[in-house]
Formats: structure tokens, sequence, C-alpha cells
């Protein structure tokens, strides 16, 4: 396929679009949002959502593979040399709809989650801004998301919830400014942030009010060096930080570094407070940051704490070349610390209140490129947790992979999503208690498929009991 024409096509689809956020996130709307939040809320419930972004575009069709006879030797086909041996595919038990899939070689925990009910996948999901058929696309008949097949506009839109246009504000950061928006405050820590980094600044949990915290990998809360030991450097930070700035990027820079020494000792405090047990891998760096969160999630009761939401990242899936190899590496990472995280979770009495839901920039062409395969679209996604109904596969997995065959394919195995991204983002956000009627706030294409206004109960999927 051209690959030029394919940009350019996907580019002409979005710029016929709008730009919304400034009517999206009024403040009148965000308020009126909150004010339905607080009669939806327990006084003492607790419910955390954790990030995992596969930067690079994960090749997700080598991560959950179909073994049927036909559909495997179909697979096998399409990916040549870089077909996973059918005798090395982990089998999945469960409700797979009547068919059979595997999981990668490396997934071994994730495969025990899966069979125990604690994972599910959910098939084909990736970017739209409305549905769309093949021929549709090909003839601009529909919206398609602005710039496919780049990896900065779609791991962007994956963490905006805005697939039309480029936005700065993070469909995480919305949930928070609705929840912080709340009266009496809903957390109780107002020197803390919700949203918990262990990847430094991202977009997803970038609200109009709502920052985050970031905190280290390596050693959790860091403050200023020197600020505690020398008064005199303590005073000069704290006259710079504590200044009016009027230029909007000295402000929000300044407002940046004023939260974090304004949290970093009573946040200090309390994840001091905490141990965890349980072993994780030191020397990855994706354990490392889960280990962090499962710390600060321990640190919840002594911080007030509700709502949360954190943020961890692994790179390396942008696999043009070496895709078998590199994928074992990450995929044993990605295994190793969702074990770990899963067991500490259990450790603190927190399974059942806790999510971890994958995102990744795109999937990636089922045919290969030589050695490794070139940006798609539509992939296969995980989600793990006590809450999630797991064992199953949701949304549509492709009927064939043979690309003559896949009435979704638009060329070369780039195959266009079955199911939207802001499905997937919706039941999440409805479970942390964003009320069906509140979620264009934060994902504005959602009515596009999901009928928010109805009174019926259905989930957009189903993956989560909604409690």
């Amino acid at each position: 396929m051209d690959r030029r024409k394919f940009l350019k096509y996907a580019g002409c689809g979005a710029m016929s679009s709008a730009t919304m956020m400034s009517s999206i996130l009024n403040l009148r709307a965000m308020n009126a949002a909150s004010i339905a939040h607080s009669a939806v809320y327990g006084a003492n419930d607790y419910k955390a959502i954790v990030c995992l972004s596969l930067n690079g575009g994960n090749d997700s069709y080598n991560m959950l593979i179909p073994t049927d006879t036909d559909e495997y030797n179909d697979y096998a086909v399409v990916r040549s040399n870089l077909a996973i041996e059918r005798q090395e595919i982990l089998p999945l038990s469960g409700n797979t709809g009547g068919r059979t899939f595997g999981l990668h070689p490396s997934l071994t925990n994730l495969k025990a989650l899966y069979d125990q009910g604690d994972a599910a996948f959910i098939a084909n999901v990736g970017t739209l801004v409305e549905p769309v058929s093949v021929d549709e696309f090909w003839l601009e008949q529909k919206r398609t998301p602005l710039g496919l097949l780049s990896h900065n506009d779609q791991l962007q839109q994956w963490q905006t919830g805005i697939t039309h246009d480029r936005a700065g504000l993070g469909w995480g950061g919305r949930m928070a400014d609705l929840i912080n928006d709340i009266q009496p405050p809903y957390n109780l820590s107002d020197k803390i942030s919700m949203n918990i980094s262990l990847a430094g600044t991202n977009v997803w949990q970038s609200g109009v009010n709502s920052g985050l915290y970031s905190i280290s990998p390596e050693d959790g809360p860091v403050g200023f060096i020197g600020y505690d030991e020398y008064p005199f450097l303590q005073r000069a930070v704290d006259n710079l930080i504590d200044q009016n700035y009027e230029d909007v990027f000295k402000k929000t820079y300044i407002q940046g570094l004023r939260n974090s020494r304004d949290a970093f000792v009573p946040f200090t405090a309390a994840y001091n407070n905490v141990s965890v047990n349980t072993s994780f891998n030191e020397s990855q760096g994706l354990s490392r940051s889960l280990y962090q969160v499962a710390k600060s999630i321990g640190a919840r009761h002594e911080l007030g704490f509700r709502r949360q939401s954190y943020f961890v990242d692994i790179g390396g899936f942008d696999t043009h070349d070496e895709l078998l190899g590199s994928h074992a590496t990450l995929f044993d990472e990605i295994d190793s610390a969702i074990g770990s995280f899963m067991e500490a979770l259990d450790e603190l009495g927190e399974r059942e209140n806790v999510i971890v839901f994958a995102i990744s920039d795109f999937a990636r062409t089922l045919g290969s490129n030589g050695n490794g395969t070139d940006h798609a679209w539509g992939g296969n996604i995980f989600t793990i947790g006590g809450p999630v109904n797991g064992g199953q596969i949701y949304g549509q997995y492709p009927q064939t992979l043979d690309f003559n065959e896949n009435p979704n394919d638009l060329g070369g195995g780039i195959i266009l999503p079955t199911t939207a991204v802001d499905e997937y983002f919706a039941e999440i956000a409805m479970w942390f208690g964003v009320p069906k009627r509140d979620l264009s706030i934060i994902l504005p294409n959602i009515s596009n498929f999901y009928d928010v206004g109805s009174s019926n109960e259905v989930n957009p999927l189903g993956f989560l009991t909604l409690s």
C-alpha cells in the first residue's frame, strides 16, 4: 500500500472536524458533572487505575494469537518468518466465543490471570472518530483520526481521548478535574495530586486544574537536592517558587515545582510507613515502577485518597527489525512486573480496588518487512485486576488474518479497528465513578459509539464490573 497516500487520506479526513476543546472543558459543565459525582461516590470506597503505556506500537497479533487449525494456518502464512510456532503458544481457557486463542510464550503470568478471571483482552481496538467501513475510509465519507500511522499523534490520542484534533489535556486529567471539583473534597489530601506518574510528564494525567505528582521508579519520592540541608538554599528556592508570574509558561512550570515541594514531605512520610514484601525484579524498569505504585497505593489510607491514577510505561515496541527477539524480552519484562504487582496488591488487600489497563500507539502490519513489522492501526490490548470480568475476549477479533479474506484489511495487513478506544476508556471511567451522562466531557466522541443518554445499564463493552 502507498503509505504516503494512506497518511494523506487520514489527515484530510480529520482536518474537516472542528476544534472542540474550549467547549468540552467548559468549567460550568465540569461543575455540574462534579455535583452529579458527589451522589455517586461512597464515603469509604477506594479505586485506582494504572495506565500501562507500551510505547512504540505493540505487534499485538503476536501477543493474542488464534489457535484453531484453519485460523492458525492463515496466521502462519501471513506472518511468515515472524509467526510463533503453534506448540509454543500458551493456550487460553475461559470464554473465547467458540474459538481458540493463545498467548505469546513469554506471557505466563498474564495467561494465569486470564484463566482465573482477572485479565481480559479487547480485540481489534483503535482510534476512531466515528464508525467507518473500509469503503467509507477510502472514499473519505467518514471522519478519521488525525495522523494515522504517526507515533506522536496516535499515542497522544490514546492519552487524550480526542482523535480528531491535537490536544494537550488527557482524559485522565479531565476525570481528575471532575473529582477535584467536588465539595466537600472527595480526596482529603489538598497538597498531593491524585495523579501520580512513574514516567515523568505525560498527557494522559494533564487536566485544566489537575496536574500530576512525579516519583522516581528507583527511589520513590524525591525532593529538591539539598533543600532540607541548607537554609540559604531553601530560602532561595522558596523565593523563586512563591512569586506570582504573569507569563503562562512560567506560571505553569512554577506551579509544578510548587506542587512538588508541597507534596514531598507528607507523601514521603506516608510512603515510608508502607512495607511491600513481595519480590519484584529490580533489574527491570517496569518492575521497579510497579513496585513504587504498590508502595504508593499502600499509603493511600494515611494520605486520604479514595481515587488515584498512576502512569507507567515501557518502550521498545517500534519493532521494524528483530521483532521476535525484542518481543520475547519486552513481554518477559511486562509479565514479570504484572505478576509481582498482583501479588503485592494481594499483600496490601487491594486487588479488588485496582485495575491495570494497557495502551499502545497502534498495532503493526501483519505482513513481515523482512525481520520486523511496520506501523498499522487496529490491534489487541489487555486489562487486569480484581474488578475485571476476565477470562474473555471482548470486541471482534478478525475471523481471519488472511489479507484477501479479512474485510477490514486496508492493505498490507493494516486492520481497520472495529472497537473504538472511546468505548474502552468509557468503561474504565464509569468504573472509576463517572456517570454515563458526563462521559462526553471526558471523551467528546463517545456518543458516536455508545448511547450516553440511555437508561439502559449495558456497559460499553462489559469487561468491568461496575459498582
